[in-house]
């Protein structure tokens, strides 16, 4: 049986820094703090793999606490797998930052594009993980009727051990 999902939640906030370099350049820098919101926990960055690293790092402890039923093969296993779709937005964000600050209507339709792919990989998890739970159908809510017919026999039950503690009691007597 699978535990419920838990929830990660990043906030990120992005400062830009424009300035000369030593030959009178423009240059750009984009530097901020990232937040877990569960924990409350922060980093600071310039670097974007300062933030993936972060991100990460909270996303295996959820994993490894929800994984520690399982044994160390497994849960490397898992781990793994939880870290394949980070290793995409790894790959693809950078330019998707860039590419989105050069052209900003390109850059929402490549972002829908991404968040359509997460969330179709995201479907496909939880319909293998809908698969392996027990028939939902087999499980049902006590109506009235179950109700009063378990009443009854808490009933019937109580007259029958009344009658047995007095035939006790009887005999006890003698």
């Amino acid at each position: 049986m699978s535990k419920s999902a838990e929830t990660a939640s990043f906030v990120l906030r992005f400062n830009q820094k424009i300035f000369e370099n030593e030959k009178g350049e423009p240059q750009v820098q984009w530097r901020g703090n990232i937040r877990h919101v569960q924990s409350g926990d922060e980093k600071r960055f310039s670097e974007y793999d300062a933030i993936v690293k972060f991100m990460q790092s909270k996303l295996a402890d959820l994993t490894m606490a929800a994984t520690e039923h399982q044994s160390p093969e497994a849960q490397k296993g898992i781990l793994s797998k939880s870290f394949d779709l980070w290793k995409r937005v790894a790959a693809d964000t950078p330019k998707l930052v860039l590419d989105t600050i050069k052209d900003p209507k390109k850059g929402i339709t490549q972002i829908q594009s991404q968040i359509s792919q997460v969330g179709d990989a995201i479907n496909e998890k939880f319909e293998s993980t809908i698969e392996q739970l027990p028939d939902v159908d087999s499980f049902r809510v006590a109506n009235k009727e179950d109700v009063s017919e378990l009443s009854e026999q808490i009933l019937a039950l109580t007259k029958a051990v009344s009658r047995l503690e007095k035939k006790v009691n009887d005999l006890a007597k003698k």
